[in-house]
């Protein structure tokens, strides 16, 4: 299975309740912290509902 590595780079103030919900389900709390999750259709789901807080690269 493939990998992904997702780093936060925009703060999650002012986005909606599911965003926020998103974006501690993908473990990320802090600008800048990078996460590496396996690129299975519900990470990949879950990367594009924020897709513009976060910045993802294959590892």
């Amino acid at each position: 299975m493939a990998k992904i590595k997702v780093k936060k780079v925009k703060s999650a103030i002012n986005r909606t309740q599911n965003q926020k919900r998103i974006l501690e389900a993908l473990g990320l709390k802090k600008i800048g912290q990078v996460v590496e999750h396996d690129a299975t259709p519900n990470i990949l789901g879950m990367v594009n509902k924020v897709e513009h807080l976060v910045s993802v690269e294959e590892a």
